[in-house]
């Protein structure tokens, strides 16, 4: 898990009710690192509606669907690249032509 910064808000990670989220290691780490860890109701994609829609425009940006990465690592790499793209460069309408990061980052500023 990645060190996170310190932030005056709280962390969530959501999940659905998969196995690997409530297995007993995963719980304590996210707790040790300070998240809290929200889980949707059993057959309710609603709760997990923003994350399942991430992951949807990652996979078909990466062109996930139909090209074949070479090994794990490869899609790893461009699964990080991606995000990095999708958070620092990539303008979104719905956050007033901001990318995530410059929409943050104006939050904070006008929280002070």
């Amino acid at each position: 898990m990645a060190i996170r910064p310190k932030l005056p808000y709280r962390m969530t990670i959501h999940s659905d009710q998969g196995i690997q989220y409530q297995s007993k290691a995963y719980c304590q780490t996210l707790k040790q690192h300070q998240v809290f860890q929200s889980m949707s109701r059993r057959a309710t994609c609603h709760d997990n509606a923003a994350c399942e829609s991430l992951f949807h425009i990652m996979k078909v940006e990466l062109d996930y669907y139909t090209y074949t990465y070479p090994t794990r690592k490869a899609l790893q790499e461009a699964m990080e690249k991606w995000i990095k793209y999708y958070n620092q460069a990539r303008i979104r309408h719905t956050l007033k032509g901001r990318t995530p990061i410059g929409y943050r980052n104006t939050a904070l500023a006008n929280m002070n």
